[in-house]
């Protein structure tokens, strides 16, 4: 048998391997080395709202669709914390939020943090950012989360294009509001959907001279958000009432939550962003970049609308862990789906790879290049993931099981970065339960599977950060 560390060397060889075929297949084909990358993050979008997943018969994505059948749809891509900031920090960081701090919103990343951006931008690369932000650090002396304007030293290393609000939920409504530019100063639009409106910006930039060079551009559009303040989802005007009988995800339908008054406008929304990720994807063939541009598409977190907890997500079911991720362009133009687990650990890792550049020894995810040739030898399929907010969690999601456990008696917002014990409270076997309708946490038949999983929970947890935590088994077995 293989030593650990040798299949991880054989793996991290299997990983360059990739990225030099991808160098080598560019170079014959007149593409230079270093491709651009548009990274798209399109917020609380729920996974199997895309209709090449087979799930949705509402024909909501047809340009996602579209972008999954010439790239690659990763079926199963997994969030490491199904909160705003943890998830966007760990998005950039390639570490889980126990690692980065970011643990819960309004923390920040630190200002010296090994970003996605800043080795993109010591590689040579424009770094550029529109939209929501959420990882400014709050001002010195207070805990209150920055809602508008960033400083230079908390935007993650973007150091170009900076047209951003670290709260874009709190600085805008669907038709009027602001981001701010470079300099702190508001960049305000008006009858015109915010969605549009940052495409608008993203097009200006795509046309312009500073596209001519290698670039990376990150568009975090708010949509498919709900607006926190009227707690409704604010589709464009031309969408609303599109969907007034729509389709009924089977995980909401036998829950009580806000679905029933909602689905119809956060469809809304979702058929919106597909239409903005059309408009992109034309910009880049027009401009002629697409060739040399890899497209990056994903979520932070999904939604359950309020059927899991009492708000959106925060929570270890698919409805808030599972995101989208379809990536397109020169390495992944394969016609392809990846069933593997992924997660945004492993994001910039696979983009640093793609663009011929050395992973940083900070990042915690792997490259998943490998998985595109089939190489699935040395690769981890278990997503491990951690929750805040509502509970302080840890988690590992299994091609089969999720499994969780929680600290007792650290309620709600007083959630805390960790503890010294965990109980167990949620086992789903996806396989029998998909749409996670029957927890088997503590039942006793499935207690030799849990006791498993609860090790290997556990050694993912001290590999992360070193938790020197324990789990009990559920408090209250039954039959």
């Amino acid at each position: 048998m293989p030593s650990q560390n040798q299949t991880r060397r054989e793996w991290l060889t299997a990983g360059a391997a990739a990225a030099a075929a991808a160098s080598a297949a560019g170079a014959q084909t007149g593409i230079v080395r270093r491709p651009n990358i548009v990274l798209v993050i399109s917020d609380q979008f729920r996974w199997d709202c895309i209709g090449a997943m087979g799930l949705n018969p509402m024909n909501l994505t047809p340009n996602l669709d579209q972008m999954a059948a010439r790239g690659v749809l990763f079926r199963q891509a997994i969030s490491n914390q199904p909160v705003c900031a943890p998830a966007r920090a760990s998005i950039f960081t390639g570490q889980y939020p126990s690692r980065h701090g970011v643990w819960k919103n309004a923390l920040g990343l630190a200002e010296d943090a090994t970003t996605l951006a800043t080795v993109m931008k010591q590689a040579g690369y424009s770094t550029n950012y529109i939209g929501k932000w959420h990882l400014a650090r709050p001002e010195a002396g207070t805990t209150a989360e920055i809602r508008g304007a960033v400083k230079p030293g908390n935007r993650g290393g973007f150091a170009d294009l900076w047209e951003a609000a670290n709260a874009l939920e709190w600085t805008s409504h669907a038709y009027e509001g602001d981001l701010f530019d470079s300099d702190g100063k508001p960049i305000h639009f008006a009858n015109r959907y915010r969605a549009d409106f940052m495409t608008d910006r993203a097009q200006l930039f795509l046309r312009s001279p500073a596209a001519k060079s290698p670039f990376l551009l990150t568009l975090s559009y708010l949509e498919v958000h709900h607006q926190n303040d009227k707690d409704t989802f604010d589709p464009p005007k031309e969408f609303a009432g599109r969907y007034p009988n729509p389709f009924i995800p089977p995980d909401l339908r036998p829950l009580p939550g806000t679905w029933p008054s909602q689905l119809a406008d956060y469809f809304a929304c979702v058929a919106k962003m597909d239409e903005v990720v059309g408009t992109l994807r034309r910009t880049l063939v027009e401009t002629g970049i697409d060739q040399n541009t890899i497209f990056l598409f994903t979520s932070d977190h999904g939604n359950h609308f309020r059927t899991r907890n009492s708000e959106y997500k925060r929570s270890p079911h698919e409805s808030s862990i599972h995101v989208p991720l379809i990536i397109e362009g020169p390495g992944f133009n394969r016609g392809m789906e990846v069933s593997e687990l992924v997660s945004h650990v492993d994001f910039a890792p696979t983009l640093f790879s793609a663009a011929g550049l050395p992973v940083p020894s900070t990042m915690q995810g792997h490259s998943f290049l490998p998985l595109l040739d089939r190489r699935t030898e040395g690769w981890r399929n278990e997503v491990y993931f951690e929750m805040s907010e509502f509970v302080t969690g840890r988690g590992l999601r299994t091609p089969q099981y999720t499994y969780a456990a929680a600290a007792p008696r650290v309620p709600g917002w007083q959630a805390v970065p960790s503890v010294d014990k965990y109980v167990e409270y949620i086992l789903y076997d996806l396989y029998a339960d998909p749409y996670q309708r029957v927890n088997l946490a503590g039942r006793v038949p499935y207690q030799k599977i849990a006791a498993e999983l609860r090790q290997r929970l556990l050694a993912r947890m001290r590999e992360a950060s070193g938790e020197p935590s324990t789990i009990d088994p559920a408090w209250f077995p039954y039959s």
